[in-house]
């Protein structure tokens, strides 16, 4: 049997038809760059996550350094976050001019809100929690400790489109959320995307002019900014995937219980979720021991498996400058263990109890 991570040729032919009509219907009216499609998916989105506003940007990147700019960082701000998210949560924070500054998680992965605290100085200017795999960080806390310290918070919500604590999703909970479409998110496009979502209308208007190189119209410039828009095309397409993004997250649910409850936890740590939080599970993390050993025997069975991450940004060849000290013990040590296994809406059940048996059989076969 074969288990492949991921399988974008299925995902996109489903929905081949009403993309085809997407695509010919923005071709007829020649709206490329903005347009009827991006207006209409910026206000379904918006209400999808339960903000007032959302602005279709370029990328996931392009969303946080957006957010960065707007709260105006600058070389003697600094911005907390973790070392174990994609090279985009750092990478953003010093190309908008601050200084990282990493805090270690915890068993959710997320980041470690007591640690958190004991980082924050008179410097820092913003916090940005990464809600990875789809598991919400614990924004409730984090809230009242950023508004105690009266500092701003940027959410990383690229791999958690829907998710939720209680009732209401990530990316509301802050001052910016911020989002990725990437192909292989939830969410996807066929292509790049992002979109922020906030609450506050001062920063709506000023993220849609700086995502259009700082034009407020067509001719003139009110600043200097960057091309970051989200193509209407690809608005077209996520209007389209949007309707469906409920059922995808119900789906990888469904898949998740077939492993938490198949895998053998005599051997496998399992994903830790808060009781009152709804994963939307971009990712499925176990964490295990002889993570190497295990991935080639997996491999051998025809079983396609990632890491995410292997390495983690203060130990990137692009960091050793900035982070030349910093330890982050819990990081440092689940890099080691942690396994993505697949956990795609279009898996059938009999795929994932595959992968339960054989990783079972790679431990018990070493008794």
């Amino acid at each position: 049997m074969r288990v492949n991570y991921i399988n974008l040729k299925k995902e996109n032919l489903q929905l081949a038809n009403k993309l085809k009509k997407k695509l010919i219907l923005i071709s007829k009216k020649s709206e490329f760059i903005g347009g009827e499609e991006l207006e209409k998916f910026e206000k379904r989105f918006a209400s999808f996550i339960g903000t007032k506003y959302a602005v279709g940007v370029s990328s996931g990147t392009s969303a946080l350094y957006l957010s960065l700019k707007c709260i105006n960082v600058d070389k003697n701000s600094e911005v907390i976050t973790v070392g174990n998210s994609w090279t985009s949560t750092v990478g953003a924070i010093i190309l908008a001019g601050a200084k990282p500054r990493l805090v270690d998680v915890d068993k959710t992965l997320n980041i470690d809100i007591k640690k958190l605290e004991k980082k924050i100085t008179s410097k820092t200017k913003a916090i940005i929690p990464v809600h990875l795999t789809g598991n919400p960080a614990n924004m409730k806390k984090l809230s009242r400790l950023a508004k105690k310290k009266k500092i701003k918070i940027i959410e990383d919500a690229a791999q958690a489109v829907g998710a939720k604590i209680g009732k209401k999703k990530v990316g509301s909970f802050g001052d910016f959320g911020c989002f990725s479409f990437h192909p292989l998110k939830n969410l996807s496009a066929l292509g790049d995307g992002g979109i922020i979502t906030t609450n506050n209308k001062k920063y709506y208007h000023w993220l849609k002019t700086a995502r259009n190189v700082g034009h407020f119209n067509r001719d003139n410039c009110k600043f200097w900014s960057f091309n970051m828009r989200l193509d209407n095309l690809q608005a077209g397409f996520l209007n389209e995937k949007l309707k469906k993004i409920n059922k995808i997250n119900d789906d990888r649910n469904i898949n998740a219980k077939l492993y938490i409850n198949n895998l053998n936890k005599k051997y496998i740590k399992l994903p830790e979720i808060e009781k009152n939080n709804y994963c939307v599970f971009h990712l499925f993390i176990i964490r295990v021991k002889e993570r190497d050993r295990l991935i080639k025997y997996l491999n051998k069975k025809n079983i396609e498996v990632k890491i995410h991450y292997p390495i983690p940004i203060h130990k990137l060849r692009s960091s050793k400058k900035i982070f030349s000290k910093i330890i982050l013990k819990n990081t440092e040590k689940y890099s080691k263990e942690i396994l993505s296994l697949p956990i795609n809406q279009n898996l059938k059940p009999e795929q994932i109890l595959w992968v339960c048996k054989q990783i079972n059989n790679f431990y018990e076969e070493k008794k």
